[in-house]
């Protein structure tokens, strides 16, 4: 999946002359959290985020005692050091910089102007998404060795059982590096027949561990 499948198109920006009031005013108004900032050739020259406001602006208890600080421009307290995108980037390369760089947004840039942004609510929603968990199923979670072909066998027993693959996720035991776990998540809401025929063809299923089925 690229980030062009996940963005926001519809971005709403300002410039770096409208005022504080003026980004919180459209926050409001489009109920977001991040307003990128472009010049008048619809290039991207900055990002100004509710935490950048809120450490510009005082109390709401003592915003009457400042009001010269709304009226500041937005050049003085947005962020010059964007991280951006493409839209052909991975979505998961794209995940890992958010981890990487602790941010909450990502601009998406094409031929040097902004034409969509990312933000963590996106990701949330597509990892929601491809691992299928909005859907009536359930995960297994089975231990198998790091070695070819375990995948396919697998893959070979859930379709005897006519039940349909909605992801899988692997990820290395942590204790044993000649391991890994794979997470599949099934369409079916009874998976213990499948967990059963699992066991007996020699796989650990580490999830759920079912009561009456056998180890």
């Amino acid at each position: 999946m690229i980030v062009e499948e996940i963005m926001k198109s519809d971005v709403a920006t300002l410039s770096p002359t409208d005022t504080i009031a003026n980004a919180m005013a459209l926050m409001e108004l489009r109920k977001i959290r991040h307003i990128p900032i472009i010049n008048n050739e619809q290039h991207l020259v900055g990002l100004v985020t509710i935490a950048k406001i809120r450490e510009a602006t005082p109390s709401i208890f003592h915003a009457n005692e400042h009001p010269e600080i709304l009226k500041k421009p937005l050049e003085t307290i947005m962020e010059k050091n964007v991280i951006t995108g493409h839209p052909l980037d991975f979505v998961e390369e794209t995940a890992a910089l958010f981890y990487e760089h602790k941010i909450s947004c990502i601009p998406i840039i094409n031929n040097k102007k902004l034409v969509g942004i990312v933000t963590e609510t996106d990701l949330l929603r597509t990892m929601i998404e491809l691992t299928g968990v909005h859907q009536p199923s359930s995960q297994i979670e089975i231990r198998v060795p790091n070695i070819s072909g375990v995948l396919c066998e697998i893959a070979g027993i859930i379709r005897n059982r006519h039940a349909n693959i909605l992801s899988v996720l692997v990820y290395p035991d942590k204790k044993d590096d000649q391991y890994k776990i794979l997470v599949i998540r099934v369409q079916m809401m009874n998976p213990t027949g499948l967990i059963q025929e699992l066991k007996d063809a020699g796989y650990q299923v580490l999830w759920p561990n079912l009561p009456g089925i056998s180890q």
